[in-house]
C-alpha cells in the first residue's frame, strides 16, 4: 500500500516512513534505511520538520544495532 502511494505522489513523507518500518519489520534492514533517506529528503522537500526528524532517529537506531546497515 505505501509503495503504491509513493507512486502517485513520491514526497508523501509519511508513506516513506511507514514503508521503512514495513520494510524492517520484515527484515530488510537496508531497504527500510533507503526508504527513510528518501522520506526525509521528501519530508525536507515538503517542509515537513517532524517527519524528518522521525526518520532519522529511525536510522539511528538502525545504525547503533548495526552501523553497516545505515548512516545517516
Amino acid at each position: 500500500e505505501f509503495e503504491r502511494a509513493l507512486r502517485f505522489d513520491a514526497r508523501y513523507s509519511a508513506a516513506w516512513k511507514f514503508l521503512g518500518r514495513a520494510l524492517l519489520d520484515a527484515g530488510r534492514r537496508d531497504d527500510a534505511a533507503d526508504a527513510w533517506r528518501q522520506g526525509i529528503a521528501a519530508a525536507e522537500i515538503q517542509g515537513d520538520v517532524q517527519a524528518a526528524k522521525e526518520m532519522r532517529v529511525f536510522l539511528r537506531r538502525i545504525a547503533r544495532a548495526d552501523p553497516q546497515d545505515a548512516s545517516d
